[in-house]
């Protein structure tokens, strides 16, 4: 038989379109992921610097796992032994509230329990109130009451409710600054107590730093309880976040299960100048693009697990996705059944606790955003033994190693949560 020379020109030429249009198809491919890292410009600007789209995100080692530490569990809390004394309560009692999300509830339980451990008076479990008005909650629809009160009993009594016979009209709201200490208690709120029985603290903030100071002394170990012993989630709330880290570390099989947890709000960002420090190369929040960058500079690859803050998927995040696919908000990786409940009611706090929660217990915490809710996350992961919190910044060296991101918090060791642990 036979060969036909069209036949076999002719399947020379079919095959060859083939791979033509396998190439077209190919370029076309990186350029469209080259252009979406890019966005509107060629390069990303750091203060000043230029870091390459290209060498930054496409040319980064693909082989490499990335830059992951170890836990560390040398530390133990320092306070148990002068925690002897029985708890003594006057008749007066001191009421307040937690706001403003759980990076505040922190430094609100622990302003409250050393008001009411200094007056000797019996504390009332807060209410839980939102950033919207009439948005409140009871303090055991997020945690849980039992424990708290179980942790604090050789320190102050707290009972879950006001008695009927105390009247909203005989307590006196007195404002104290967050980290107070038992001289500013005996100066401005011992003198009001006495007067007026009851009080109610509302704690205000004029700093969220959360640094060691050289002028305060040791730590109060009963502010070191409240800080690191008091507070945990109630137990259907903290089945969800395990779920989720669950989750999380399934997706992450090729990293041993371990995960990033980015804090990364549009809303925040949007809100924030964000300015220099006055650090080289460092700023006081980076979007999405930015932290993409970061994080591929450090070395760790595209198959990275990252869990972001953002309430709900935003077109801005899509660079981030681009750039390392298994990257997800809270309702990609929440359980069907819990979603009602948590991500769709009006109020936020919620969202917010499981936020905090996640990201004390990832295995890398990134803030894109500076503030309270960087420096308790840091407080929170020091006491897990989690030291690898990295803050973006600037890199001009490929050769960066993790290492030198630390937060300063953790590398200085300045961080108020090591006067507590040891």
């Amino acid at each position: 038989m036979g060969v036909d020379l069209r036949q076999v020109v002719a399947g020379i030429l079919t095959i060859a379109m083939f791979v033509m249009l396998a190439q077209m198809l190919h370029r076309d491919y990186l350029d469209s992921l080259q252009e979406k890292a890019q966005g509107d410009a060629n390069d990303i600007e750091f203060e000043g610097s230029r870091v390459s789209v290209k060498e930054s995100l496409v040319g980064a080692l693909e082989g490499n796992k990335g830059p992951w530490m170890d836990d560390n569990n040398d530390l133990n809390p320092c306070w148990p032994t002068l925690l002897s004394d029985e708890a003594v309560s006057s008749k007066g009692y001191v009421t307040f509230s937690l706001t403003n999300g759980p990076e505040y509830h922190i430094s609100q339980i622990t302003d409250a329990v050393m008001v009411a451990k200094h007056l000797g008076a019996t504390l009332v479990l807060p209410d839980i109130r939102g950033s919207k008005p009439g948005d409140e909650r009871s303090f055991e629809d997020i945690y849980d009451a039992d424990k708290l009160i179980k942790s604090l009993e050789n320190v102050i009594k707290v009972v879950k409710q006001l008695p009927e016979e105390v009247s909203l009209r005989d307590i006196a709201i007195v404002k104290v600054p967050t980290r107070v200490t038992e001289d500013y208690i005996k100066e401005h709120v011992e003198p009001i107590f006495k007067s007026k029985g009851n009080i109610r603290v509302a704690t205000y903030f004029p700093s969220v730093n959360l640094r060691k100071s050289s002028q305060d002394g040791e730590t109060d170990p009963v502010a070191c309880l409240a800080m690191f012993g008091s507070l945990e989630l109630q137990p259907e709330l903290n089945a969800v976040v395990e779920s989720m880290i669950e989750r999380l570390r399934t997706h992450s099989k090729k990293s041993d299960g371990r995960f990033i947890a980015v804090d990364l709000r549009i809303e925040a960002l949007e809100k924030k100048n964000c300015h220099s420090t006055g650090v080289a190369g460092s700023k006081t929040c980076y979007n999405a693009q930015e932290i993409a960058v970061f994080l591929r500079k450090l070395g760790f690859s595209g198959d990275t697990t990252i869990y972001l803050t953002q309430p709900r998927w935003d077109s801005s995040l899509n660079i981030l996705k681009d750039i390392f696919p298994k990257t997800f908000t809270k309702e990609a990786i929440m359980p069907a059944s819990k979603r009602s409940k948590y991500l769709e009611s009006e109020s936020s706090e919620y969202e917010n606790v499981i936020d905090f929660y996640i990201s004390s217990r990832s295995d890398v915490f990134v803030p894109a955003i500076s503030g309270l809710f960087y420096a308790n996350t840091v407080g929170k992961r020091i006491a897990l033994g989690k030291p690898q919190v990295l803050v973006p910044a600037e890199i001009s060296e490929s050769s960066s190693l993790a290492t030198d991101f630390i937060s300063p918090y953790i590398s200085k060791k300045n961080h108020l949560a090591y006067s507590c642990f040891c």
